[in-house]
Formats: structure tokens, sequence, C-alpha cells
């Protein structure tokens, strides 16, 4: 068996690093025009660049998005885009619009074309219709269970690669073809620009009784009939090989380096665990249940795979996320002292019990002895996001690992 590709997201250079350091194989980002997270940081050109040389030291790929349905006064913008790309040279780009396809296929033609999902990629005969524009893989709608991906790659040729989703956010619409976002606020859900107007709560209003509104009893727990659970296979790995999937990818563009590396580090695990030894992986399902939720997550769920989801297993009542953990910040550096130096992302205080978390799978707990800010020298807590500090633990983390600590 062929050890599949893991895909994790960055939304930035801090996400990025952490993907890389945390386990990713490959990382896919986004430029500043052309992708669907169109309010997420994203990557200028000369950050993309360093991202690749840093991802390519490592041995890990990068795939940039260009995954936008483009209206006509997209197309000159889009030129410029990939001849930038052509300049740069990701590993890849992520496609989704016929035209944007033939004009990267003709500006670019020697960086690999994968099609997002937002093609809506069901059949294999769409695969096989891709695969002969050029296009290298193709990623799988969210909507497709696994005895279809397998069908699929029965009938496509070996190179041809499948990537799907494993762990992240569902979409209520098929693959992100959605106007709820453009029909409440006016920003297009396929520019990039979605407001997830699915994750609203809704009512039903009698148009005699202004004012009145009657709930949507979806079931007991509330009436947020278009939110979704979140997908999470990480208990599933060896049905995701298969079914013959090269590439095993996280969503999540907008989301913290604690989420990317706690993704990265557990989906490494699991998957190295795996073809070391399925008895292995069994016997950490238990460990990698605990460090998934070890993020800012919504409920799970297996989303299509195992055919039509059950009432009330893809739903669910509110559009809350739960926290296990607060993210503090990444290690930077280390100071002449032995002080940990990072930018605080939330607030801690001295005396407090954190976690390391290291990309080699272990988890330290540690007690804050000592914080110190440049600008406000001595202090008993950090307070103030983003500030730079310099802190002494009871016991030395090293550079690239990220603190967290359980909120009381």
């Amino acid at each position: 068996m062929k050890k599949p590709e893991l895909l994790i997201p960055a939304k930035g250079p801090e996400e990025f690093n952490t993907a890389v350091n945390f386990g990713a194989d490959a990382v896919y980002i986004g430029g500043e025009s052309m992708g669907l997270r169109a309010h997420a940081r994203n990557f200028e050109d000369d950050e993309i660049k360093t991202a690749i040389e840093y991802a390519h030291k490592h041995r890990v790929k990068v795939y940039v998005t260009a995954n936008i349905f483009a209206h006509n006064e997209d197309i000159e913008e889009a030129a410029d885009y990939f001849q930038k790309m052509k300049d740069i040279r990701p590993d890849a780009l992520l496609i989704a619009d016929p035209g944007m396809f033939s004009l990267a296929r003709e500006i670019c033609p020697e960086i690999e074309l994968h099609i997002s999902t937002q093609a809506n990629n069901t059949n294999y005969r769409t695969v096989l219709f891709w695969a002969a524009q050029g296009a290298k893989r193709i990623v799988t709608a969210r909507e497709l269970s696994l005895k279809e991906i397998k069908e699929i790659r029965d009938h496509i040729p070996d190179d041809i690669e499948i990537e799907s989703f494993v762990h992240g956010a569902m979409c209520i619409s098929y693959s992100g073809r959605c106007l709820l976002s453009n029909y409440f606020t006016g920003r297009d859900a396929n520019h990039g620009e979605c407001t997830h107007p699915c994750r609203w709560q809704y009512a039903v209003s009698e148009i005699t009784r202004p004012g009145q509104y009657l709930p949507i009893e979806e079931n007991e727990r509330g009436t947020y009939i278009f939110n979704s659970k979140d997908l999470c296979m990480v208990e599933h790995i060896p049905d995701l090989i298969e079914a013959g999937i090269d590439s095993l990818k996280v969503e999540g563009r907008m989301k913290t380096a604690l989420y990317v590396a706690a993704a990265a580090r557990t989906y490494r695990k699991a998957i190295d665990d795996y073809f070391e030894s399925p008895e292995k992986y069994k016997e950490n399902l238990d460990w990698y249940r605990e460090e998934i939720g070890k993020c800012t997550t919504r409920e799970f769920c297996t989303g299509f795979y195992y055919g039509k989801p059950d009432e009330g297993s893809q739903i669910y009542g509110n559009n809350t996320y739960t926290q296990e953990y607060i993210y503090l910040g990444c290690v930077e550096d280390t100071d002449a002292d032995g002080r940990a130096v990072m930018h605080q992302k939330n607030k801690f205080s001295v005396g407090d019990q954190v976690e390391i978390m290291r990309p080699d799978f272990e988890n330290r707990f540690v007690k804050v002895e000592s914080i110190f800010s440049p600008e406000r020298g001595e202090a008993d807590s950090a307070p103030h996001p983003k500030e730079l500090i310099h802190v002494r633990f009871s016991g030395t983390p090293e550079k690239g690992d990220l603190i967290r600590m359980r909120p009381e």
C-alpha cells in the first residue's frame, strides 16, 4: 500500500511553519487573490517564495489556491497572477473554473494543476475529463462515500491522484456552491467572501403576524437547520487508504496555529502508526481522539463517507465551538537566559500550569515561573495580544514548540 500524503492548510507564515514542523507532507495556501478565503491573512508573493524554500528544505510540497469562479473582470488579473506563479513555482495550483484552468495551463504549463472540490467532482467520467485536459489530481466532492471514491479509483489511471477531505468544516451546499452569503450580505462565496450564514439560527414567520417568529423544530437541540458538524476521520484511516485516496486533506485555511499543529500531529501519528502496524494504530485510537479535540472544534461526524448521514448525525443544534485548550503562542527562540521568546496570543499569568506541545508527539506540563516584557519589564501576566514576551517555564521548550493551556 502507498502511504497517503497528509495535506494541511495555512492562512499565514506562522501557521505554515507550524504545519511543516508538525508533520505535513504538503501545505496548501492562498495568495493575495484568486482563492476562496479572501478574508484569511493569505500570503504575499515574497512570503510564498520564502514558504516554498522552507518547505522544500524539509521535503514538503506547497500548493497555491486559485479556485474562484471567475467573472470577465477577473481574467486579466488572473493572467497576471498565473504569470507570478510561473516565476514563484509552487508544486501545484488548485483550480475549479475551466476558464481559469485553461489560462493557467497556457501561462504556466510546467506547474501541476489540481481540480478543487469546488468543481463538484462526483464521478469517474468527470475525473477522466479533467485528466484529458492535463490535470494531475482531483479533489473529491465531500458528498461522496468511500464506496464511490473506490469506484472512481478503479476507473481512472493510476497516475491520476485522488485528494479527499478527512477533517474540518463541512458545507451545507454542494461543496461550496452556495448563494446564501451573496443573498444576505452581498459577499460572494464563490469569490472567497463567504460570511457563513449556514451557521446562523433561522425561524419561520407568518406574513400577517409581523414580529412573531416560529422556531423550526429540526430536533430537540435547536433550529440551526443548515449547520453541519465538523468532519473527523482520524479513527478511519484504514478505510481511507483502502478506498485508494492519495492525499488526506485537512480543512481550515482560517484556523490558528494550534488547530494546524493538533490536526497535523494527530493525523501524522495515525498514518505512521498504521503503516508501522495496524495493531499499533488500534492501540492508539484513544490518543488520537484526545489530541484532535485539544483545539477549537465543533462536534464531529464522518460526513457522507459511510453513506447518507442519519438524522442528527451531521446537523447539530448550535453554532458554537468547543475549546478544550487555549493557544498561548509559539516559541520563536530562546534568549541568553534560557527563556522562551514568543508573541503572546491569549492571556496567561505567572503560576499558571501550561502545556508544551512538541512535534515529536510529546506533551509536557510545566509551570510559568516568570514573564518579562521588553516594554513593561517584569510582569505578573501577559494580557496584551501579540505582545513580545520572554517566559521562563519550569521546563525549557524548544524553538517551534507550541504553548497551550486548559481554560478555567
